[in-house]
């Protein structure tokens, strides 16, 4: 078993004046397998612009700006989103859902390559 051990004392992590989290369930449940990536970077945006309660209002022009996509892979994106009950939107606010059931088996044929990063991630925190 490996021992853990703070490293920078001086840089441990904590929860200030923002509030995102993944929760380990998007992992283990295989919703990192049934994403896109361009749906993987839209969902992980508004996680990180979202409030304690999941919202949050970028509009989709401030949105392609700052993730580099075009507004047909955003309308996309969300909208896959929206079908998998990942988020809810209301044309100007988004809300970021507690996750759902797990997805059914994704057709993808290869495991998406985030899935084996954050695998490995979470069995060396888990260790």
């Amino acid at each position: 078993m490996i021992k853990k051990k703070i490293i920078d004392k001086e840089r441990i992590r904590r929860i200030d004046g923002g509030f995102a989290f993944i929760p380990h369930r998007f992992l283990t449940g295989g919703f990192v397998n049934d994403l896109s990536p361009d749906q993987l970077l839209l969902y992980f945006f508004l996680i990180l612009a979202a409030d304690r309660f999941g919202l949050s209002f970028y509009s989709y022009d401030k949105i392609c700006t700052l993730l580099e996509m075009s507004l047909d892979q955003y309308v996309e994106a969300r909208c896959a989103l929206i079908k998998k009950e990942l988020i809810a939107f209301d044309g100007t606010l988004f809300q970021v859902l507690a996750l759902p059931q797990p997805p059914k088996k994704s057709n993808h044929q290869q495991p998406h390559p985030l899935d084996q990063i954050a695998q490995n991630m979470f069995k060396e925190v888990a260790s």
